[in-house]
């Protein structure tokens, strides 16, 4: 990963969040040459299966995204973000696959399919659509955006209100909630934050409030709300010791119904622990190992609809124990390399590898191969899989 030093001291403590607004504008170089900014990438990706996969099919898919903020003063801002995807290829002609795309989880249904018909699917959607005033400690968010509170890296416990699969390389915006966050600074890195987030259906509306704070230089976290079916209290903390990050999250849901359309629902702890250390050199070496433990994992049909179907806090993964670990360093100044495992303990295990490379300043080339499989009676080894992906992206 590239490291970029910050030699405007001015700028550093913006970023850590030291100086207010009002004073970032007075700062000559950092006021904004105009009210409005936008950008956003065009990506091609194509997606093929080896042989042993049990399907030969090859699928395509261009993605563009805009983000727009307009500043209408120091105070107050009004921000968009919008993908635009057309998706063809051998899964796009089967039945009811648009109607996956289409799907938004949302109070707020911003998915809209404009193309669906022999293999070719046509999905814009929005998900960020929001206004952020700010002044002083205070800081009020309503719409849509994406809620960050986690500690770890890798699977996020205290990640309640927007979850995402481990194996989703291709959306690193993640996906927004429809909410209403009020913040306020304490301090040094201390605030206490309360969002609500509303849901079509009354029963699944969520709302929780979270204290962050700084002790001996870790980070700590506490929250408590109600998280769709279940009642929530977590808590988080990060660190370092002997130069290596240390990070970890747990939380306890505690359901507010017996059962939901039929289905008994139980209490769950879901834990996670994960460290990293860089090793530096000329390649830049940085290795990760994390593990997951889920008191009371949930059983899915199948591994097609884990992979592909929303997660939550609840259930990043199917099994009790799940443990993961990466290692990258850089090829070259301008290509990395990452390998990445994970082991399930029903016998399901992933291995992946990707390179990025950039071939110019504003033009990436990624490659990556993921592979799903296991023992014969494991989730993923029921339908092992060999992905292989190529990517071009175009920033502007």
């Amino acid at each position: 990963m590239a490291r970029y030093p910050i030699r405007n001291v001015s700028l550093l403590l913006v970023l850590l969040g030291v100086l207010s607004p009002k004073v970032n504008a007075q700062i000559p170089g950092l006021e904004p040459e105009k009210d409005w900014d936008l950008n956003g990438y065009v990506k091609y990706m194509a997606t093929g299966n080896l042989p042993d996969s049990g399907s030969n099919g090859l699928d395509h898919l261009i993605h563009q995204r805009f983000n727009f903020e307009y500043r209408f003063n120091e105070q107050l801002r009004f921000n968009v973000g919008m993908r635009n995807r057309l998706l063809f290829g051998d899964t796009a002609e089967l039945p009811g696959y648009g109607d996956l795309v289409a799907i938004d989880t949302g109070y707020m249904d911003l998915s809209k399919n404009w193309l669906d018909k022999k293999g070719v699917v046509g999905n814009s959607q929005f998900d960020r659509l929001y206004v952020n005033w700010q002044r002083d400690d205070w800081q009020v968010r309503g719409g849509r955006f994406r809620i960050n509170w986690a500690m770890a890296t890798l699977w996020n416990p205290n990640d309640i209100f927007n979850s995402y699969s481990i194996y989703d390389f291709d959306y690193e915006e993640r996906s927004g909630s429809d909410a209403v966050l009020v913040s306020r600074k304490l301090g040094f890195a201390s605030s206490v934050d309360v969002v609500v987030n509303p849901n079509s259906d009354s029963d699944l509306n969520s709302y929780a409030g979270r204290y962050l704070f700084n002790h001996n230089g870790w980070d700590y976290q506490v929250l408590a709300g109600k998280s769709l079916l279940d009642n929530v209290i977590g808590a988080g903390f990060a660190g370092d010791i002997e130069g290596a990050g240390v990070r970890g999250e747990f939380s306890w849901f505690e359901p507010d119904q017996d059962e939901r359309q039929g289905e008994a629902l139980e209490h769950t702890a879901v834990a996670t622990l994960e460290t990293d250390y860089s090793f530096g050199g000329q390649r830049n070496w940085m290795a990760r190992g994390a593990v997951l433990y889920i008191s009371n994992p949930q059983d899915p049909q199948n591994a097609i609809v884990f992979l592909n179907l929303p997660l939550t806090a609840r259930t990043l993964s199917f099994t009790r124990w799940t443990a993961y670990a990466d290692a990258s360093l850089d090829i070259t100044p301008l290509s990395r390399l990452t390998l990445s495992a994970s082991y399930y303990d029903d016998g399901s295990y992933f291995v992946g590898a990707s390179n990025s490379y950039s071939l110019a300043d504003d033009w990436q080339l990624l490659g990556v191969i993921q592979r799903f499989d296991g023992s014969g009676n494991s989730l993923f080894g029921e339908t092992a899989s060999t992905l292989l992906f190529a990517q071009i992206r175009w920033n502007f």
